[in-house]
């Protein structure tokens, strides 16, 4: 006699990660909460928080003009890599365990470890500390001043998930918080921070009130009923105007700093960087172009592709290393 198959749960996977993420077809069944808490399921946000590191670290390396990395610069890289992993775990962590009650609220949100039952608040409280902790240790090869900034962060990180509740501009906060790395990446390279390091973290945080914006849009209904703030709500029927502007503030002020970062090196550099700043612009606007406010499925793919602007600018200032 056969046994009737088990009714799969409407939590089997979280909503917004892809069918076939490596997180549920490759880990053990007693990790997967952990690592959905994490978002390792959803790959896109981690990109989003390291990129702005690595722009910090090869913006230096082009200002030392060294022709290429010194090894310490590619120990950061590294270094970044696996810190962005993990504080991004930590922080969204520590975001869901604020959100639980808003996120049993949103279609999208309520299938997270927390709302959906899979993880309780102490264990997830426990998961951002070993997180928290493994990224600390990390940050102890770096030098005083950026290991002094990156702590700092922690402020941002505290602040963000609660800015949903008193503005109508968390974006902001999140542009803040997730390009504080390259005012870490930078400082670790060059022991400072300069005013090419202040634009381009000025760029960045413009370029986060871009994409998070449209992420916002999948929620604008569920947010209006739970009563959560966004520059989505805010913005409405202005909003290409808002993201236009805000695509040309990041434009603009990466540019700066990337020529700004170049003008000690030959032709050739200033060359590749213009063309890397074009490529980006072009990049950008197809977004634009392509993005369909009312559509959940446009607005994901939209938010997901800026993993390729930011790459294109990091991909420009470390080709101009060896130039």
């Amino acid at each position: 006699m056969k046994l009737p198959k088990k009714k799969k749960s409407q939590f089997d996977k979280v909503r917004d990660a892809d069918d076939q993420n490596w997180v549920d077809l490759f880990f053990p069944s007693w990790t997967v909460p952990y690592l959905r808490l994490s978002r390792a399921d959803r790959p896109a946000g981690t990109w989003l928080l390291l990129i702005p590191c690595w722009w910090g670290i090869l913006l230096a390396a082009n200002e030392k003009n060294n022709f290429g990395l010194v090894m310490s610069d590619c120990w950061l890289l590294i270094a970044c890599t696996i810190g962005a992993f993990l504080m991004r775990g930590a922080g969204c962590t520590w975001n869901d365990i604020l959100d639980k009650d808003f996120d049993k609220l949103v279609e999208r949100t309520r299938s997270r470890p927390i709302p959906a039952g899979q993880i309780t608040v102490i264990k997830a409280i426990i998961w951002m500390v070993i997180q928290a902790l493994c990224a600390f240790m990390i940050l102890l090869t770096f030098n005083k001043i950026s290991i002094l900034i990156a702590i700092s962060s922690l402020i941002l990180v505290a602040i963000y998930p609660l800015s949903k509740r008193f503005t109508w501009w968390p974006q902001l906060f999140l542009g803040l918080t997730f390009n504080w790395g390259i005012l870490v990446g930078y400082s670790a390279s060059k022991n400072e921070i300069s005013l090419t390091a202040l634009i381009l973290y000025a760029a960045g945080i413009s370029w986060t009130l871009f994409y998070d914006t449209i992420y916002a849009f999948q929620d604008l209904k569920d947010d209006i009923i739970a009563g959560v703030k966004s520059t989505a709500r805010l913005f409405g029927k202005s909003t290409k105007i808002w993201l236009s502007m805000f695509l040309l503030i990041f434009w603009f002020l990466a540019g700066i700093a990337i020529l700004l970062s170049s003008v000690n090196g030959n032709m050739s550099k200033i060359i590749v960087s213009t063309i890397g700043i074009c490529l980006l612009l072009a990049h950008l606007f197809t977004q634009l172009v392509k993005l369909d406010i009312k559509s959940e499925n446009s607005c994901m793919k939209t938010f997901q592709s800026n993993r390729n602007a930011g790459l294109i600018l990091a991909t420009t200032l470390f080709t101009t290393c060896f130039l």
